[in-house]
Order: C-alpha cells, then structure tokens, then sequence
C-alpha cells in the first residue's frame, strides 16, 4: 500500500493535519487509520475545551504563558510554550471555519470557562462535549475532501525503520485479518494517550500507549514519561463499567470538594482551593483518602442554580441522572483518574522525533509544552498548534525521501494472517499490569515500590513474548504488549527523578 503521507490516529491531531495537508496537495494522498471506529479517541471524551487568549482586555498572551509554566512545575520549555499559546487564537479560527460550534453569551462572545491553574476565564467550549463537537466538524469537512483516505479498524503493529529513517508502518487489516505494510514518504504519529495501562482511566477504550510503544520499539528518544496526570474528579460509582469524567469547568462553575462526613478539605492544601492545578487536587483528595479510609470523595454542586448546570454540562448531568444523584439535592462521588500523559515521543519545534520523517503530534508527543503537570484544556491547542507545525514543515520542506526499494524486499509481511489465542488468559494479564500500575506507580510513588512493580512487569513482559514466539498473535496480545512497554517505561522513568515536583511525587519513607 502506498500513500504520500501515512497519520496513525484520528484524534484532533491526525485530523487536523490530514485536512491541512489534502487542502494543500490535491494530487497527493493522505491516509488516515485509527484501529477502532472514527469516533473513538482521546478527543471524543474532551470535555471542558480548549484554552485560548480570546478576550485581550481581560486576558493577555503573557498571562496565559505564566499559568503554563507555574502549573509545569519550572520544567516546560518556555519557548514552546510561547509558541502555542500565541498561536492558539489562529488555530481555534480555523477550527470555526471548519464548522466547529462553541458556546457564546448573549452579547455574542465566547462564553469563557474557568479551570483549574488558570487566572482568568479563557477556556472555549461547547457545553460538556468539546472535544466531540470538533471531531465532528472535522469529519464532515473531510466529507468533501477526496483524498483522504480514513481508514478504521486498521491497527498499526510496528514502524518500518531501517537506518533511522521510518519509511510506513506495518498495519493489521481487523476486517480481514491479513497484516499490510503502508509504505509512505513522511509518517505522523497522533495515536493518544495510555490510559489503559491504569484501569482507572478517563481515557478511551484504545488508549493504549501504541504510539509511544512502537516509537520506542524503534529507538525514537522518548521523555518525561514519569509525569502522569490524574484527573481529581472522575464519577465513583460501582454501577459503571467505564470512567466518566466530572469535567473540572464543574469547579469552576463553582462546585465544592468535600469528605464523607461535609468538610469542605481544599482550604488546608491551596489557596485557590479547587481550582488548583490537577496534580495539587488530585494528591489532596489522595491524602484525604488514605486518612480516612474512603473510596470517594464528593463533589456539591447542591448550591448551584440547576438550570444553568443544565445548559453548560449536559451529559454530566445525564450521566449522574441515569445512576440515581439529583445534583439539586445530591453530591456527586469523585475520586482521582488516570488522565494524561505529560510526557511521550521527544519531538522538536516542527513535530520531528528523533527518527526521520517520523512525526509526533497531540498526546503521544513530548513538546515541551507541560512540563510536569499540564494546564487544564492546553492539550487539545497543542494538538492543534503542532499538527500545523509540522504541516507548514513538511510543506517547505524539499525532503521527499523514497521507501519503495526498502518495502519491495518486505512485501511478504502481507501475507501475515493473525491467529487467536485465549482472551481468558490475555484478560487475566491486562488485569495483573493494570493492578500493578495502580498500587505501585500511581499518585504517590515510593522508589521501593517502583522496583517491585518493575519486577512484576518484566515477568509480564516475559510471558507475553513467549505467546507471541508460539506464534498466537491477536490484536488484543499487541496491545497487552505495547502497555507493558510503556509501564516499563514510566517505572524507569520515575526511578530515574529523585524530587517531586509538579504530577510525579515520591515518598521518602
């Protein structure tokens, strides 16, 4: 299979970027593959929105880069962030133009949220589902464009690198079963986050770290992956099978963390109380949980007008209606969920890894840009910020390296099929690395405990080479593969800082 340019991800970051690039080059191609449906990512589940200097007389660019860099905890690369965030106002306009709808207040201007680590109000939305309203602007604009190529149910397994240089990918066909190489001049990873590997997890069933794996596979410098960011306030309820995320614009809308017994707890961690940054909220409610042998913590939004929470977070209130809290008269039981990965594939200013004509863009990148904590609703401008970046790279540049004497050698990887192996015993192991990752890497971790959850990875990682050698290899068993990977990973990662600062903590004792 051939194609000018091969993006691994359908997320806001591979989206985007196809559409740059097929508006661009009409005669050229651009394939797009997402190995589940189109309308599953990360991005789907985006809910609070995008952060951008809309109003310049309540607001200002200088503001916005110094929210970002105390919420990165001294360690963002202030450049980068002065780069996205004075870009952000010239990526939210053309997502408008390609026909996504945020939410304005009488007067006409954008009706601002305020999130956690911010100073003003400058969060753009679309009620509760942001993120969902984007990717489907986006897809409807690429109704009309003919040639994109979006693929789904293709599983990307492994880069093809040979010297350095990635020449395509090797790609499962999930409808047919047969494994194909996709070779292609310039590849883009945008293929999200790593949720999954935390079973506790705000992120999309997918969300399994492929990206970074297979990059790291191939030897692409990965960094600051010991910074993982959890969500303070994901829905408790034993009801659910999945997480669902109370969006932090609810704090913002003014709702109160509280314990079981009505003490409202944030007072004694920060002075701004629950509109703190993340990793500071999270680690309260996390200290506040171990004192007090809870599950949960709560959220009240009892005091706030209804109506209102109605119009600005539906879903949310649907959600919490279908499991029996009224938040009228209800508080709504939270606890701390695996949200975002701080760290990922080191790229440079244009979207470069360190393996050429290998690009990096949205979660599975490593920009410079968060530091070690991200600021609420910076992740969706990134996205956005670099997949443009690198689209006006690859359009200046006159680099068109060719693949097609590489590949031709390769072609009877087509012939692959994938065979079945036991889903019983596959579960079981998933079920075992996610339980290591939560006891032992999780909020708060201790250098004697990361050792011994390195230890059971390797095991795990032993096994799961040994189903592979036996030749029963399954989509499923790649991806079990792909989150050990990235476990290993962040405990190398975490063993290798020494202080806390910003999401990673370490217990002395």
């Amino acid at each position: 299979m051939k194609t000018d340019y091969l993006i691994i991800g359908a997320g806001i970051a591979g989206l985007s970027l196809s559409i740059r690039l097929a508006e661009k080059y009409p005669d050229k191609t651009i394939t797009v593959i997402t190995k589940s449906d189109v309308t599953t990512s990360n991005t789907q589940f985006a809910q609070g929105g995008i952060a951008v200097v809309t109003d310049r007389k309540a607001d200002s660019f200088d503001d916005h880069i110094q929210d970002t860099l105390i919420c990165g905890g001294g360690l963002c690369n202030k450049e980068v962030v002065e780069i996205v965030i004075t870009e952000g106002p010239q990526r939210l306009k053309e997502m408008i133009e390609w026909g996504a709808r945020f939410d304005k207040d009488k007067e006409g201007h954008f009706d601002l949220g305020k999130e956690g680590g911010h100073s003003v109000h400058r969060v753009v939305h679309h009620k509760d589902q942001t993120g969902r309203e984007m990717v489907s602007a986006m897809l409807k604009y690429i109704e009309n464009i003919a040639n994109i190529e979006l693929l789904s149910h293709y599983f990307a397994l492994d880069l093809i690198v040979q010297d350095n240089q990635c020449f395509g990918a090797k790609v499962l066909n999930e409808k047919s079963g047969n494994i194909e190489l996709y070779k292609a001049n310039h590849t883009i990873l945008a293929s999200g986050g790593i949720g999954q590997i935390y079973g506790l997890t705000t992120n999309s069933e997918i969300a399994t770290g492929d990206g970074i794996a297979m990059a790291h596979r191939a030897n692409a410098k990965i960094q600051d992956m010991e910074f993982i960011q959890f969500h303070p306030t994901a829905l408790y309820s034993e009801k659910m099978d999945t997480t669902f995320l109370i969006s932090e614009a609810v704090r913002g809308f003014g709702a109160i963390l509280k314990t079981r017994n009505g003490e409202r707890f944030m007072e004694k961690y920060d002075a701004r109380l629950e509109l703190a940054p993340r990793d500071i909220v999270s680690q309260s409610i996390d200290v506040e949980l171990k004192k007090n042998g809870d599950t949960n913590v709560f959220l009240d939004c009892t005091h706030l007008d209804v109506d209102a929470f109605k119009k600005h977070f539906p879903m949310i209130y649907d959600q919490c209606k279908s499991i029996g809290i009224d938040i009228a008269h209800d508080w709504i039981p939270v606890a701390p969920s695996q949200h975002y990965v701080c760290g990922g594939v080191s790229v440079n200013q244009n979207g470069e890894s360190s393996i050429t004509n290998l690009f990096v863009c949205g979660e599975s990148a490593h920009t410079g840009l968060h530091g070690a904590n991200r600021l609420a609703s910076n992740s969706l401008l990134e996205a956005l910020v670099y997949s443009n970046r690198i689209y006006k790279y690859l359009i200046d540049s006159s680099s068109h390296n060719s693949s097609e004497a590489y590949l031709e050698v390769n072609s009877t990887a087509s012939k692959e099929q994938l065979t079945s192996t036991n889903n019983t015993s596959l579960n079981h192991l998933k079920k075992t690395l996610q339980a290591t990752m939560m006891r032992y890497v999780g909020i708060v971790r201790k250098e004697s405990e990361l050792h011994e959850a390195k230890r059971k990875l390797t095991e795990l990682k032993d096994q799961v080479a040994e189903l592979m050698r036996t030749n029963t290899f399954e989509k499923a068993l790649v991806e079990l593969r792909n989150m050990i990977d990235v476990s290993l990973i962040i405990v190398e990662s975490s063993l290798n800082r020494k202080e806390s600062v910003g999401t990673f903590v370490i217990n002395p004792n």
